[in-house]
């Protein structure tokens, strides 16, 4: 098998910007959430993905596809904010193998209250410094990095992977 290329001096200039940057940005937003509302950044995402589904409610595959987050690892967040009354389990009466996560009042009234903070946040960090263009530009790179399919894309998993994900479930 033959040796794989070095990265050039600018790929590994862009790269090391990319995950300075990345790393930046989820550290910050990771500090505010904690300050406003005692969250971390997934524990907010799978508040806000539990709001924007129908009945305030996900199965549990689905909203760690959603989140981009491992079973195992959601489990642990679910656990921790059901603990803090923010999200309850119930079982999947249709099918009795899965579980459905619910946002409750007291985590639907918790998101309220921090989510106008968080995206004056995260647009103060990133829309305000790029602006329109920048902003579409960077859109655009996101959309090329998602098309081949293998990135996760809005929706979470990767293009193909949704069937698999709902009969694993």
């Amino acid at each position: 098998m033959e040796n794989p290329a070095w990265l050039g001096a600018d790929e590994q200039r862009v790269w090391r910007g990319f995950l300075r940057v990345n790393a930046w940005i989820y550290d910050e937003l990771e500090h505010d959430l904690r300050e406003r509302g005692g969250l971390g950044l997934i524990e907010y995402g799978i508040l806000v993905h539990l709001s924007e589904a129908p009945g305030r409610r996900m199965r549990m595959r689905a909203l760690a596809d959603s989140v981009i987050v491992s079973k195992s690892r959601l489990s642990h967040q679910i656990a921790r904010l059901e603990r803090g009354g923010l999200v309850r389990k119930e079982e999947c009466t249709d099918d009795r193998r899965g579980l459905w996560a619910v946002l409750t009042d007291e985590g639907s009234l918790l998101l309220d209250r921090v989510a106008p903070g968080h995206a004056a946040r995260v647009r103060a960090l990133l829309f305000d410094r790029l602006g329109p263009r920048r902003t579409a530009a960077l859109e655009d790179v996101l959309t090329a990095l998602e098309a081949d399919g293998d990135a996760p894309a809005a929706g979470g998993r990767p293009a193909g992977g949704e069937r698999a994900a709902a009969d694993a479930d």
